[in-house]
């Protein structure tokens, strides 16, 4: 175990951040936290190798508070993974459908499984999180309790699974980005394709922003996200842009573009390049 990479997460366990370090990362030593800057400064302070952070769900949109944090913190980002939210339903190991007439999860698990929510007459009670959720109904023994949570889950926890597929929306997917201490820089490789991740502000002069992307557009430089936001600590005129780039700092047609985002650009900070998750 003395070699085993140590991943912080958000959430307790059995939580899909924690299915996404298992899946990501096999072998790996997992600590929960209560928040995302708690599992971050773990990182920082070395007693995780890294942090496993969702960033974006393809139903429930970005997790706005993770681009205000990244900036502040001395990490990189060294990968991304891709983790589908299957919603199950789970309960005691004695109850059937027809037993069950409440059911607890986060609410956004909650709105995701409302079709089948209403389908079944079931009441729905908010808590915290997915796999807090499945916690509560292993203590409470009652069969008439359910929990919408993933597999995880429901294997720590001893629960059975009364239906493995409960979301109303096939291929919900939550992107997660892997944080590090260590900037580490793939080897170009031409077979596969690299996302860049930048945050910068721009200057106070007219068209600042537009001039600073356009020497990705003249440069043939694929923008696949671009994030706005007020920087940490400053006044509501000051903002700060996160930057998404479809390429490696060794193409030629990269160096050329952030030559011109210099120009109206300040306080560039380079978040991390990795491979693009297909890739993989």
């Amino acid at each position: 175990m003395k070699n085993s990479i140590v991943i912080a997460y958000q959430g307790i366990e059995g939580a899909y951040s924690h299915l996404a370090c298992k899946k990501a990362f096999q072998d790996s030593i997992t600590i929960a936290c209560e928040t995302f800057e708690e599992a971050m400064k773990l990182v920082e302070s070395k007693t995780a190798n890294l942090a496993m952070i969702p960033v974006e769900n393809s139903t429930a949109g970005r997790v706005e508070e993770i681009y205000r944090l990244i900036p502040k913190l001395s990490l990189y980002i060294i990968k991304e993974h891709y983790e589908p939210v299957k919603h199950c339903l789970l309960a005691t190991n004695n109850a059937k459908l027809d037993d069950i007439k409440y059911v607890l999860s986060h609410p956004q698990a909650l709105a995701q499984c409302h079709k089948n929510i209403t389908r079944l007459n079931l009441t729905a009670e908010a808590k915290f999180d997915t796999a807090g959720s499945a916690r509560e109904i292993s203590r409470l023994k009652d069969k008439q309790y359910s929990a919408i949570a993933s597999n995880l889950a429901a294997k720590l926890y001893k629960l059975k699974i009364l239906d493995d597929n409960f979301g109303d929306i096939q291929n919900n997917i939550t992107r997660f980005l892997v944080l590090s201490r260590e900037k580490i820089i793939p080897k170009f490789n031409k077979e596969y394709d690299y996302i860049t991740s930048l945050v910068f502000e721009v200057k106070d002069i007219p068209a600042a922003l537009y001039k600073a992307l356009g020497g990705f557009a003249t440069n043939g430089v694929n923008l696949i996200k671009l994030e706005s936001y007020t920087a940490y600590g400053c006044s509501l005129k000051v903002s700060q842009f996160h930057i998404d780039i479809d390429a490696h700092p060794d193409e030629r047609k990269l160096q050329l573009a952030l030559e011109e985002l210099n120009y109206f650009a300040k306080k560039i900070k380079h978040l991390g390049t990795y491979k693009k998750f297909n890739n993989e």
